[in-house]
């Protein structure tokens, strides 16, 4: 399986974190090139999606069956495209399960197909902004930025009681850094038109100004 992936070196490495089938042949871009300037491929992953017309126009252009993008916020029924979405934020790639948004059966069935060559579980997931497990993880950030703004610790007992308590990979705040806090904020901006309880913590709106 010839499959065309765009990402950073450390997306790229987060992407082969697990056990990785022979069967793919992969093709490693880090931006948009001519589509002549390499192989026809079977699937293409965009792990540094953009929305935007042009982007969406160079992709369907590639011609392949199977196109998944890393779009956390955009959902599918704005992009209007027969792709598969995915949670690639930073942190999240390495996991054992894909978590992924798909219009068509036979769209994920391939994206499938191809998570499972990645060493991956598929877990299909509704078409909304987030998804599951970035709502909870930006919610839990925002948490630990209000409980910093209004003094109840410092940024490394927070870190440290999150990590203990829960088992979390990450104290709270070193995820927002390791994700990024503009995703994070972005998300959490994008929720709270709908319901209150996302608004961004004001700490967290300053450190995205800075």
């Amino acid at each position: 399986m010839e499959v065309l992936v765009l990402a950073t070196d450390e997306l790229k490495e987060e992407l082969l974190e697990c056990p990785v089938s022979s069967d793919i042949q992969f093709h490693w871009l880090t931006a948009p090139a001519s589509v002549s300037s390499f192989p026809a491929a079977d699937a293409c992953i965009d792990l540094l999606f953009e929305h935007s017309p042009e982007r969406i126009n160079w992709l369907k252009q590639l011609k392949v069956p199977l196109i998944v993008i890393n779009s956390v916020i955009s959902c599918l029924a704005d992009i209007q495209e027969d792709f598969v979405r995915i949670n690639g934020w930073s942190t999240f790639l390495k996991r054992p399960v894909m978590e992924a948004v798909g219009r068509k059966a036979a769209t994920r069935q391939l994206a499938t197909h191809l998570f499972s060559l990645l060493g991956r579980k598929t877990e299909w997931v509704p078409d909304i902004p987030g998804m599951i497990t970035p709502r909870v993880v930006a919610c839990i950030i925002n948490e630990a930025f209000m409980a910093l703004e209004e003094k109840v610790s410092h940024e490394k007992e927070i870190n440290t009681a999150l990590k203990l308590g829960t088992n979390y990979p990450y104290g709270p705040l070193e995820w927002g850094q390791k994700i990024g806090l503009q995703p994070v904020y972005t998300l959490l901006e994008t929720l709270s038109k709908e319901e209150d309880r996302y608004q961004p913590a004001g700490l967290l709106k300053k450190k995205i100004l800075v």
